[in-house]
């Protein structure tokens, strides 16, 4: 279902003016789908090269100790072995080294800080021979007590794992070490003035823990490191210049001695924006003089990669009678694993960004722990946001007797509002969105006994950074799209449907390519939902200049001025009309007269980000004797501009409440007293499979960005931030207990429901 506003190139056209697209919005079978579907392919793990060893990563089995000595002696010794690595085959890190804290958590160095954590490698004939030698390197640890909750990290009295770390953003500054790396505060008014004005106030205290990402494919890389002094990386990832200037800073090494070719990704989510196989496998490579590969186990990719953090808030929010919200103030902390991150910033800056609050003060911690190092998850440290203040919101709601989509509506931003860092929002669709799920038939559903219906919005900024792509014109009137954006979303069917609209070709004759990084210009990660939008605008630029060139040639060939040429459907076509259209096909046949290849780049650092938001509604059914949640109906709604192809949309859509409900229900880290992961596997650590869940009605609003060519917003990260609270809301609906310590597993649900709850930490008062 796709609710539309207007798709026009300028929001001042009136609607009849405003143009429908040929490509963009319909509906191809992906180019790269028939390999996908019969497994032709390649991903990491099924790149071989002639001679390739096995890699083999020994780790540490505790979450923090003191590594007194490693040897490798007998290991090197084995049948097969070729090549061991440890720590001090690296460049020196020092803190204070921009790259201290991934040079140490690629490779432990004196100590090992989380269980899992790197010390050596081994490269062999077989991987039963490097699992061997793995086994055989003697490390002598001497244990030390591990930081594993939020609160030990925040206590007094537990020592500082990192004697270095100063808290950043305090004031003053801080003169003894700690666990908190990062100190982020936002404030707008007056907030006491906002609380005393309100009617109802209410506070709320909440938990997550960290959540994997839970991407099917494990890490995986093969690298060939010739005698010349360069490698080429062979590897899955979302980013493929990123694991290119990482592993050469990793390695001390200038950028231009790797090459690295992009494989397929089987999924990525966030979680495969940083390195953490790939210059061990060159650096084994080059000193077995021989191509390495490594493959991650499941409990290497859930023990040694980053999960999104897990969080502890608490959230407090005003409101007049009316349901306007007066004021919000929000203390949260964020557990970034063993190194600092960017998750408390990310959160703060979301936390009330949906609603037009006057007031507001934000604290937000960063806490290192002796865990993974965290990684980025769809909308990083958003989903946590939102699961407090959706939920005081709905509190709000039913303390005020209002309907929770009206209250929401009430305080919706909309164009002009002034966000969290200051700057005034451009048009956006949450309005929109909250319109599409009150008006659908799910909301005025009848529900059965045991269930509840809940509801909650979400909001990211989405961004836009560097892309570039090149496009080439064949002599048969065909094109080829090279652009350097790893397609982990469908992306290559979106470059094919833009490029097709500017050409006017059928969409199937243009091959979209992924290239190397030696094949195109320079392109940042994917990620921030910025594929579609910079590179799309970088393939967009492109095709624009090709159609200048081809307007040129057809000028030529027609013997007049190039301002008397226009380009439409594919074709030149003469203003005069004194000449016969040129099919684009025909002026690639006289290339070679009238100037040689037809080729440009489009390179650009995209501006004019679209903010996308998203308002899902969601259905449980609770066993009152279990504590099982059961969802039963779920529709998301969600502003993506304009869906460029409306399919895979749908599914960015349908995926992220797919995760967002796992992440609500059932997924956390498990660990026992010593830091130890008791869940490193999906049998244990519970993902939702397709039986677990409804068809999910994927609703897309179209509300234009007038800063893209085509409208064009970021879909794939808005949509996991509002299920972790649709989900508590509805829960909340079928058993009038509010759970707020995710996941809401059986346990919980069902202490929840015997028990009083968790309101004994909470409070909430009236002003009247």
């Amino acid at each position: 279902m796709t609710v539309t506003e207007s798709r026009p190139e300028s929001s001042s056209e009136p609607p009849a003016a405003r143009p429908r697209y040929r490509f963009v919005g319909t509906r191809p079978v992906r180019h790269d789908g028939l390999d996908k579907v019969t497994g032709r392919a390649r991903f990491a793990a099924d790149c071989d090269l002639p001679g390739q060893l096995a890699g083999c990563v020994v780790r540490s089995p505790h979450a923090h100790a003191r590594i007194i000595s490693i040897d490798t002696g007998e290991a090197e010794a084995m049948p097969g072995v070729k090549a061991v690595i440890s720590g001090g085959d690296f460049p020196a890190v020092a803190p204070g080294d921009p790259n201290y804290d991934m040079g140490v958590n690629l490779m432990a160095r004196d100590r090992v800080l989380y269980e899992g954590h790197a010390v050596a490698a081994v490269a062999a004939l077989t991987t039963d021979q490097a699992r061997a030698a793995a086994a055989a390197v003697r490390v002598e640890y001497e244990p030390l007590p591990p930081v594993l909750t939020i609160d030990a990290a925040l206590d007094p009295a537990v020592g500082a794992i990192h004697a270095h770390m100063f808290t950043s953003g305090a004031d003053p500054a801080p003169t003894e070490p700690s666990n908190v790396s990062q100190l982020t505060n936002f404030a707008r008014g007056d907030t006491e003035a906002g609380f005393a004005a309100a009617d109802v106030v209410i506070e709320r205290e909440f938990t997550t823990q960290p959540v994997h990402q839970g991407y099917i494919e494990p890490h995986a890389v093969t690298a060939d490191a010739s005698q010349d002094g360069k490698a080429t990386v062979w590897c899955s990832s979302q980013g493929h210049f990123n694991v290119r200037a990482q592993t050469a800073a990793m390695l001390g090494w200038e950028t231009a001695r790797i090459k690295v070719v992009p494989a397929e990704i089987g999924g990525g989510f966030g979680g495969k924006t940083t390195i953490y196989l790939e210059p061990l496998a060159v650096l084994l490579s080059a000193k077995a003089g021989r191509p390495v590969k490594m493959v991650m186990t499941r409990s290497e990719v859930f023990r040694a990669t980053g999960p999104a953090p897990g969080s502890k808030f608490r959230v407090k929010l005003g409101a007049r009678s009316d349901g306007t919200l007066t004021a919000g103030k929000a203390q949260m902390a964020y557990s970034s694993g063993v190194f600092p991150s960017y998750a408390a910033f990310l959160g703060a800056w979301t936390v009330f960004e949906s609603y037009d609050i006057a007031d507001f003060e934000v604290e937000a911690r960063n806490v290192v722990l002796n865990t993974p190092r965290s990684a980025a998850y769809r909308a990083p440290s958003a989903p946590m946001s939102a699961l407090a203040t959706e939920t005081v919101v709905d509190e709000l709601a039913q303390a005020l007797g209002i309907d929770p989509i009206e209250m929401r509506l009430r305080n919706a931003v909309s164009e002009g509002a002034i966000n969290t860092l200051g700057a005034p929002f451009p048009r956006v669709g949450f309005t929109e969105c909250l319109e599409a799920i009150r008006d659908h038939p799910h909301y005025g559903a009848p529900l059965g006994p045991n269930q509840g219906r809940g509801v909650a919005a979400g909001h990211w900024f989405n961004i836009g950074e560097s892309s570039s792509a090149t496009v080439n014109l064949n002599e048969d009137g065909t094109a080829t799209v090279v652009t350097g954006s790893p397609d982990i979303g469908g992306s290559r069917a979106s470059m094919a449907l833009m490029a097709a609209e500017e050409l006017g070709i059928d969409v199937y004759d243009i091959t979209p390519v992924v290239g190397d990084t030696e094949s195109v210009g320079f392109t940042d990660i994917t990620e921030g939902s910025r594929a579609t939008f910079a590179t799309g605008m970088a393939v967009v630029e492109a095709c624009r200049r090709v159609v200048a060139d081809l307007r040129g040639r057809a000028a030529k060939m027609m013997g007049v001025d190039v301002s008397e040429v226009d380009w439409a459907d594919g074709s030149a076509v003469h203003a005069g009309g004194e000449h016969d259209p040129l099919p684009l096909a025909a002026i690639t046949a006289e290339a070679k007269k009238t100037g040689g290849p037809i080729t440009v780049t489009g390179s650009l650092d995209a501006k004019g980000v679209g903010p996308s938001f998203a308002v899902h509604l969601c259905d449980v059914e609770v066993d009152p004797e279990t504590g099982v949640v059961q969802v039963v109906r779920y529709t998301a709604a969600q502003d993506a501009g304009t869906a460029i192809h409306p399919s895979y949309v749908e599914g960015q859509i349908q995926g992220g409440a797919a995760q967002g409900i796992g992440w609500a229900l059932n997924e956390e880290y498990i660990y026992d007293g010593d830091g130890v992961m008791e869940n490193p596997g999906f049998l244990d650590y519970r993902v939702p499979v397709a039986s677990d869940l409804p068809m999910i009605d994927a609703v897309i609003v179209e509300v234009p960005n007038p800063n893209h060519p085509y409208g064009v917003r970021g879909v794939g990260e808005t949509s996991i931030i509002p299920p972790l609270a649709a989900v508590a809301n509805a829960v909340a609906a079928a058993t009038g207990r509010r759970i707020r310590d995710l996941p809401m597993s059986p346990v919980r649900v069902l202490d929840a429901i015997v028990n009083s709850g968790s309101d004994s930490t909470d409070s909430s008062s009236s002003n009247g």
